[in-house]
């Protein structure tokens, strides 16, 4: 079966497009393993909008990028090549790299599964086509309706992954962070440093904890929530404790980032007062109430208050700095901003060096450019 290039659908969600004028380029980032079933629908259904669709096959032992070069012949498929399985993100990055490459602003991954709907793409880039966003995100979880449908496991672990990645991101307002569904404004990627972002599943929500320190806004995009009957790849008790130990550590470099290098503000010293308080309290209670019941003698009531109040006192500085944190979201998008200071700083020809490095970079990073042999 060959696939050709798709048009955009009438009465799509996305179809509005093409009033945003200029339309800037934009190009499709699709990470493959293990999707040879599933991609190439995935590909036929990319909106004629979209400039470029890389393909990046990640070590499939399905050989999904072959698959892909075999039987696609829409022109605007590149399909580049991991030696060996590095992980989704560090595919992603492969892809954003490849996209920025070709002179694509707005980079848009979706997953090679068909568990996202390329006709929405219009949704997730229009925010940022818009001046209101620098990054958008699918949500899941805005339909009640669709909620009831999602598989137990994978509810409960969203629910739970979530409430961290909000505390490690910084973005209270966002939820299911690990929506792969995801857009892009290309000219954050220096500002970014992808090398330091994850390369594995907790990818999405490293980039987000990375975007926060950026003071990038991201914006939510509903969607429906799509199961089909392919297996997922994720083994949700292999990444748990990695996800908790990966948010626990971003909160803590994004609070020292945020509230003690960049700015000191009020929060910085209730963060520095509250948890403190909060656990020498619970400490100190627990270490006299143990010593009460094994010498069997009453705790004066002087020794019982001090640690209720350390509680009570560590407990208040810490809501109080968890609610200046809540309100200090990004709200101004700053990619307009980063692209007038790489103008302003590029010498002449340095657009052309520019291109030239992040090529090199690309290549370094263990993928292989093969262009679709029937594209062009």
């Amino acid at each position: 079966m060959v696939f050709s290039r798709s048009r955009w659908s009438t009465g799509c969600s996305g179809s509005y497009l093409h009033t945003l004028a200029p339309l800037p380029r934009i190009a499709v980032v699709i990470p493959c393993y293990k999707v040879r079933d599933s991609v190439l629908h995935v590909i036929a259904r990319v909106p004629a909008e979209v400039s470029d669709i890389v393909c990046v096959d990640d070590g499939c032992p399905e050989g999904s990028g072959s698959h892909i070069s075999t039987h696609v012949r829409d022109p605007r498929v590149r399909v580049l090549y991991h030696d060996r399985n590095r992980g989704v993100g560090a595919a992603t990055k492969t892809g954003y790299l490849a996209a920025r490459d070709a002179g694509a602003v707005i980079a848009v991954k979706i997953d090679g599964d068909g568990q996202m709907d390329p006709t929405l793409l219009g949704d997730f880039i229009a925010p940022i086509v818009a001046g209101e966003a620098d990054y958008t995100k699918g949500n899941r979880f805005f339909f009640p309706d669709d909620v009831r449908t999602m598989p137990t496991v994978r509810l409960s672990g969203n629910a739970l992954l979530s409430f961290f990645a909000k505390l490690s991101t910084g973005y209270w307002n966002l939820f299911d962070p690990t929506n792969g569904y995801t857009a892009l404004h290309l000219d954050l990627l220096e500002t970014l440093n992808l090398d330091k972002v994850s390369e594995g599943y907790f990818f999405e929500t490293d980039l987000l904890f990375r975007l926060n320190i950026a003071r990038c806004v991201v914006k939510d995009v509903p969607m429906k929530a799509v199961y089909g009957a392919d297996r997922s790849n994720v083994r949700i008790s292999r990444i748990v404790m990695p996800f908790l130990l990966g948010n626990l550590r971003n909160f803590a470099k994004r609070v020292l980032y945020n509230y003690f290098l960049r700015d000191f503000q009020v929060a910085s010293i209730e963060f520095l007062i509250g948890p403190p308080l909060l656990i020498f309290g619970v400490a100190f209670g627990l270490w006299h109430w143990w010593n009460a019941i094994s010498s069997e003698t009453d705790t004066p009531i002087g020794t019982a208050l001090i640690p209720m109040l350390l509680v009570i006192l560590g407990t208040q500085f810490c809501l109080s700095a968890l609610h200046f944190d809540i309100r200090n979201v990004p709200v101004e998008p700053v990619h307009k901003w980063f692209r007038r200071q790489s103008r302003a700083a590029a010498p002449i020809g340095a657009a052309k060096a520019t291109g030239q490095t992040a090529s090199k970079r690309s290549r370094s990073s263990g993928a292989r450019h093969r262009v679709n042999p029937d594209g062009v």
